[in-house]
């Protein structure tokens, strides 16, 4: 997965090429808030396969929200390696990442995706999303759709 989307030019996993060890090692700093640089927020990381053994999708878990992730990025981001798109895999990834919300005390979750994201929009939609608001993007300019989605019981 980390070679497709270096290859879609996302740097995003390019530590988990070059050094997985650091990589799994900043996953697990990044879940204990006194490791983390003033103003990050702790979170989790889950990766989904395909039954197979290949990592198709990642979702990243945010234990609350700073005010710009109230505008653009909520609580719980996630992508679909390209090959993989169009397949349930994004909505599997956040239907999975739900009850781990839930245990982390969060009855409800933020979600935002980008407005011309029509995949990631009817991925949220699909699970449950209400519309909430849309705001501009500080880094890229464009408009971000927001959504509120309940976790379950």
């Amino acid at each position: 997965m980390a070679e497709e989307w270096r290859a879609h030019g996302v740097a995003r996993y390019d530590l988990a090429l070059e050094d997985f060890d650091a990589y799994l090692a900043r996953l697990e700093r990044s879940s204990q808030r006194e490791l983390l640089p003033e103003g990050w927020v702790p979170g989790a990381e889950f990766w989904l396969d395909d039954g197979a053994g290949q990592v198709v999708a990642c979702v990243r878990l945010r234990f609350w929200l700073t005010p710009e992730l109230e505008v653009e990025g909520g609580h719980i981001g996630y992508d679909v390696r390209p090959s993989a798109r169009r397949r349930g895999f994004g909505t599997a990834a956040l239907q999975l990442a739900l009850p781990e919300a839930r245990l982390h005390g969060l009855s409800r979750v933020l979600l935002t995706a980008d407005a011309d994201n029509i995949g990631s929009i009817a991925i949220i939609e699909r699970s449950g999303g209400i519309f909430s608001g849309e705001a501009i993007s500080v880094r890229s300019g464009k408009p971000v759709r927001q959504y509120w989605l309940d976790t379950p019981r």
